[in-house]
């Protein structure tokens, strides 16, 4: 398993979850905002991996490398408002408002990378997860004070969040073998 890919990839899917965080945290208590991210992002990295592995058992490897255009078509497209999610309360509310704001990129930058992991990987990336949620969680409550990260998030999010997309999609494309088996044509 591939850790920077996965960092990398978590930070693609959650960086604009990171500006609603800060919202959250105002809102709610931190065991809260804390216990509903971590709910969300499991139930989307184990749907990732539970559709990789039949995709993985089904196609060969370099025709799961055309997945890493999902990422990519990810970083070119327009975004709907994502402010829309129903108000429900406590972790709920976060689980809810996380899913609405992170599923379709999580599972399009998650499937791609998790294809042809193993089971034994899949309870590594899943502890890892923990481990960066709950850091995620801490870093944005302390950050969300300091008035220049609004203005910075205002500015650059949404353009480094592509970017990350686009190296997550590209990688995915080489390394699934996609790549190299167009080139043997």
């Amino acid at each position: 398993m591939n850790y920077g890919l996965i960092i990398l990839t978590f930070i693609s899917v959650n960086l604009d979850f990171f500006v609603m965080m800060l919202f959250l945290l105002r809102k709610y208590r931190f065991t809260e905002v804390l216990g509903g991210y971590l709910l969300g992002t499991i139930l989307l990295v184990t749907i990732s991996f539970v559709a990789g592995r039949f995709l993985s058992s089904i196609f060969p490897e370099w025709v799961l490398g055309i997945l890493g255009f999902l990422p990519l078509w990810q970083a070119l497209s327009k975004d709907e408002d994502s402010n829309s999610s129903p108000l429900v309360k406590g972790i709920g509310g976060v689980f809810v408002t996380y899913l609405s704001v992170c599923a379709g990129c999580n599972l399009s930058l998650f499937l791609p990378v998790l294809v042809n992991q193993s089971a034994g990987t899949f309870w590594q990336l899943i502890l890892l997860v923990v481990v960066i949620t709950v850091a995620a969680v801490f870093l944005v409550a302390g950050l969300g004070s300091l008035p220049v990260v609004g203005k910075v998030m205002d500015k650059w999010g949404e353009p480094l969040m592509r970017v990350c997309y686009i190296i997550v999609g590209c990688y995915v494309i080489y390394d699934g073998g996609l790549f190299s088996h167009l080139l043997q044509w």
